[in-house]
């Protein structure tokens, strides 16, 4: 069974993302801060006849990511997906934002992803196959002074994704973002939107992998 990792798994994009997954046959594991609250999305997958399982993380925390998609791996053997989804939405402009908060910010918007892509990528490498499938947002593409923080770190994300799109396909692992142009809540049609453009990347024959995915509802 193939093992899909959800870090920063909320309720919304990431839970959609995570049951579209599972709906394939993957084995799915959910990863956040909220250990309680992770449990609660853990349960409505089992419920529905998912595997499913919980672990706790510190997106903010390089060594808290390293270590969890070490013990993932070591006990499923492998990560076939890995989803980063983690994200600290914060409305502050700059003369709001807190001198102590911004690298906090970013270490979750773009930190965690780095070594989570770090951490699977010798395994996905040796296998010949994996991918990294991370959450973007329309931030990217149009910065916003009231969130200066998500705007900077959905754009480091964006770059990372195509920074490691050419190098990472050639050693058989497929890195994609969907950007995400509009506010996603939890159990909504975008979410499962979403959620579908992600599970359209992956599944993307190796001879026509692509990067990027946007999505924005033609109502947005």
């Amino acid at each position: 069974m193939k093992t899909f990792l959800s870090i920063g798994a909320g309720p919304g994009m990431g839970f959609a993302t995570a049951e579209r997954f599972a709906k394939e046959g993957f084995q799915v594991v959910l990863a956040a801060r909220s250990v309680a609250k992770t449990q609660e999305l853990v349960e409505r997958l089992t419920r529905n006849g998912y595997s499913a399982s919980v672990r706790k993380v510190d997106s903010s925390d390089p060594k808290s990511v390293a270590e969890l998609v070490a013990d993932v791996q070591k006990q499923h053997g492998s990560i076939d997906v890995l989803h980063y989804n983690a994200a600290s939405m914060r409305k502050a402009t700059l003369s709001e934002q807190p001198r102590d908060s911004f690298n906090d910010d970013l270490a979750v918007n773009i930190g965690g992803a780095l070594v989570a892509a770090q951490a699977v990528a010798p395994k996905m490498e040796k296998q010949s196959s994996g991918a990294i499938l991370l959450t973007g947002g329309g931030f990217a593409l149009a910065p916003s002074p009231d969130y200066l923080s998500i705007s900077i770190g959905k754009a480091g994300l964006r770059a990372l994704a195509h920074g490691l799109f050419e190098p990472f396909r050639d050693k058989g692992i497929h890195v994609a973002t969907v950007t995400v142009c509009t506010l996603v809540s939890p159990g909504s049609k975008e979410a499962s939107s979403v959620a579908e453009h992600f599970w359209n990347l992956y599944s993307q024959p190796r001879d026509s992998w692509t990067v990027e995915a946007n999505y924005a509802p033609a109502s947005a």
